[in-house]
């Protein structure tokens, strides 16, 4: 069962502009949820199945809700009611923000649910401190019930463009047995070298990548998938200077890389759900097993590339419950290549803990922690007001090592203004620092430091489901260029 945005039977959503609202908007037809369900008619069910499946469709950002219950059991056959409710998924708005001492616009008309059928359709104007221009956007993401997908997005921006085709049948569910895929995507933008938040240079990046993978699984046995894939894969970067601009220091070196590769990916089934950790007032899932994926390439020249190469990457995450009340998250990841030496290797770890204190309060820590080895590009991580310093202006240090540490006390409340929004807050310490490289940030090149507080609005009833964030930010570590203040407006995925 289909349900519309608002409930009419419920007293306080019973208003004309509700009613409105629920006239407007066409439901998700009741044939794309019964394609979604891991189950079919005649075929046995059990809790983990029905679990899963509420898993995939909450996935779905056109839906509000989702409840799967038996409601009849007799003779060994169960009666299953599967409902859901549905968002508002046309996206006509104007948006503003600002972070890192820079402001960002947005106008946007989009259907993330095309006449109920699951399909996004829809065109954007953005604007930042980068580029500013249009995109396309289509995509399919259950096309015919076949579990495939199909997705096409076309930027053009007043430095450059990016266009991506992707075409696939992913792994689906944990007991999916097979894969396919192909995804193809080219830019041709302007990169530019912060260093402690202004421009220092910038250069002409043109891209192009595709991969074609096949990949098989035996399904889910005792709580574990595996699965296999092979494939093929092709990158081309190229760099040229800008004219008119500062040069950098160091241009990129143009870099082809071509070959096969393998993949194994090992999942744990474990999750859990929650409310009000990342989101206010909505239902939450979190991976508690094991997730990892481990994939192992070969770049050879008789295939185009520059030089014959090793390529790898590994990551694997996993979650502890430390108390009732409290749970770790815990991943690691690594990446590069290896040629003659090592080149552009990567290494991150990231944990988040967060703690239950009553149904309205979440204390809430995260750290991370990076390093790149021989990078491609000078000094790939950076930080600043963007992300994670949000006393800073964006980009503030750049380098070859970075750590984050941040520490919040949220808030949840119960109100719920005209039934579309939920409302929080939340008070904030946040500490990190980027060093060692060719562009390090020689005014303030040491560990930063701020704190502040700030209202979230979660957008409640909408497809998007954003997390609307008015921070004020003080930096502990300034220097004459920095503001006392800083003042965040930004909407984000989660808390």
């Amino acid at each position: 069962m289909t349900q519309n945005i608002f409930d009419l039977d419920d007293p306080r959503e019973n208003y004309a502009l509700y009613r409105l609202a629920n006239w407007i908007h066409i439901n998700t037809r009741p044939e794309v949820i019964r394609r979604q369900l891991l189950f079919e008619t005649g075929e046995p069910v059990s809790v983990r199945l029905i679990e899963e499946t509420e898993r995939l469709l909450r996935a779905s950002n056109y839906l509000y809700d989702v409840s799967i219950q038996p409601i009849a059991y007799r003779d060994g056959v169960a009666d299953i009611e599967v409902t859901t409710r549905d968002t508002w998924s046309i996206d006509l708005g104007i948006s503003v923000s600002r972070e890192g001492g820079e402001n960002k616009g947005r106008l946007s008309v989009k259907e993330d649910n095309l006449l109920g059928s699951g399909i996004a359709l829809g065109i954007s104007y953005s604007s930042d401190v980068d580029r500013s221009g249009t995109t396309f956007e289509l995509a399919d993401r259950n096309i015919l019930g076949t579990r495939g997908a199909a997705v096409y997005s076309h930027a053009n921006y007043d430095d450059g463009n990016i266009q991506s085709l992707s075409l696939q049948r992913p792994f689906y569910a944990l007991d999916a047995r097979w894969a396919a895929g192909f995804s193809a995507s080219e830019s041709d933008l302007r990169d530019s070298t912060y260093n402690a938040g202004n421009v220092v240079a910038e250069y002409r990046h043109r891209r192009r990548a595709a991969e074609a993978f096949g990949g098989w699984s035996a399904g889910l046995i005792a709580g574990w998938t595996r699965r296999y894939s092979i494939g093929v894969l092709h990158q081309d970067d190229d760099y040229d200077l800008e004219p008119g601009k500062t040069a950098p220091e160091r241009l990129p070196e143009d870099l082809t890389l071509a070959g096969p590769f393998v993949r194994f990916e090992l999942l744990e089934d474990a999750f859990r759900t929650d409310v009000n950790l990342n989101l206010i007032g909505r239902v939450e899932d979190f991976a508690m097993g094991v997730q990892s994926q481990l994939q192992l390439g070969r770049a050879r020249t008789e295939f185009g590339s520059t030089r014959d190469s090793w390529l790898y990457s590994a990551s694997v995450s996993n979650g502890f419950d430390v108390t009732r009340d409290s749970f770790l998250l815990a991943n690691v990841g690594a990446s590069g290549r290896y040629a003659e030496h090592g080149e552009n290797q990567s290494l991150g770890a990231a944990a988040s803990y967060y703690h239950r204190r009553g149904r309205h309060l979440v204390y809430y820590a995260a750290l991370s922690a990076d390093a790149v080895h021989n990078p491609d590009v000078v000094d790939p991580l950076e930080i600043g007001g963007d992300n994670g310093l949000r006393g800073y202006p964006l980009r503030y240090q750049s380098g070859e090592r970075r750590v984050l540490f941040t520490l919040e006390a949220r808030a949840y409340s119960d109100w719920y203004p005209f039934r579309l929004f939920r409302v929080g807050g939340a008070v904030f310490y946040d500490t990190g620092r980027a060093w060692k490289g060719e562009n390090q940030n020689t005014v303030n090149s040491g560990w930063l430091r701020d704190v502040g507080f700030g209202l979230r609005l979660l957008s409640a009833r909408t497809s998007k489901g954003n997390v609307l964030h008015a921070d004020f930010a003080f930096p502990l570590d300034v220097d004459p260029s920095i503001d006392s203040m800083q003042f965040l407006v930004k909407t984000k995925a989660t808390f």
